[in-house]
């Protein structure tokens, strides 16, 4: 059938789907408050989202982004050295942005959860438990009192969009609210550790590099179940881990 859109299946889990038809991408999930956080997020965030087509629940439709995603985890980025400093200068814009209204979880439930995680990968054998142990120990630096700011909460690359050195929008606002602003750094760094220089650039403020490494150890350790449950690979998040050194904390 000619002229008749193709429909690419982007991602799927039990969830939450985005199918994208063309131009239009297609986010069907059955949690209708994520999805009211998105339109919310992106309407109010001071950085490029992308366009909000219509939404009959479960189902909203938004406009493709112009350019590429800044990178994959578990692959070499080909975005440039000013594209990535875009992505912080992006995400230090966000991050001065009024609060929004979203609770995010607190430090001592940030801890419960990860010690669970923990706890798993130890009794599954999933990871040796000294590499738990030692990845246990660098996340403790980010599990510190913060500062609220305006997160966008998953800032991974694969959400972030740019075109040449420019960023053209960010993707995936469901996990918005208030917390940590290292811990959007972080996400965009996770598994390209050289490019942190480059965002903190881009970023324009001091941060504290042993928080943004504990947090690529926390992501990593809490992220596994859930990838390996909704059958995602996880060997990324394992090869942070096993590259972790105690010269990070």
């Amino acid at each position: 059938m000619d002229g008749v859109e193709q429909v690419e299946v982007v991602v799927a889990h039990r969830e939450r789907a985005t199918l994208r038809v063309g131009d239009v991408f297609l986010k069907i999930d059955a949690d209708q408050t994520r999805a009211d956080v998105e339109v919310e997020a992106m309407a109010a965030a001071p950085v490029p989202t992308p366009e909000v087509l219509w939404r009959r629940p479960p189902v909203l439709a938004l406009a493709a982004l112009r350019g590429t995603a800044l990178g994959r985890l578990g692959e070499p980025s080909p975005a440039s050295p000013a594209a990535w400093a875009a992505a912080g200068a992006a995400a230090r814009t966000l991050h001065d942005a009024p609060l929004p209204p979203w609770p995010r979880r607190s430090p001592d439930e940030v801890a419960a959860d990860l010690d669970a995680e923990c706890a798993w990968l130890v009794t599954n054998g999933v990871l040796p438990a000294q590499v738990v142990t030692r990845n246990r120990r660098v996340a403790e630096a980010a599990l510190r009192p913060w500062t609220p700011v305006f997160a966008h909460g998953d800032l991974q690359v694969t959400h972030v969009f740019v075109d040449g050195d420019e960023v053209t929008g960010v993707l995936d606002w469901s996990e918005a609210g208030r917390g940590d602003a290292l811990f959007d750094l972080a996400t965009l760094t996770l598994g390209h550790p050289e490019r942190l220089g480059d965002v903190v650039a881009g970023y324009g403020a001091d941060v504290d590099l042993d928080v943004i490494r504990a947090w690529w150890s926390l992501r990593s350790l809490r992220a596994i179940r859930w990838l390996t449950e909704h059958g995602f690979d996880p060997r990324p998040e394992i090869a942070v881990l096993e590259g972790c050194d105690d010269t990070w904390s």
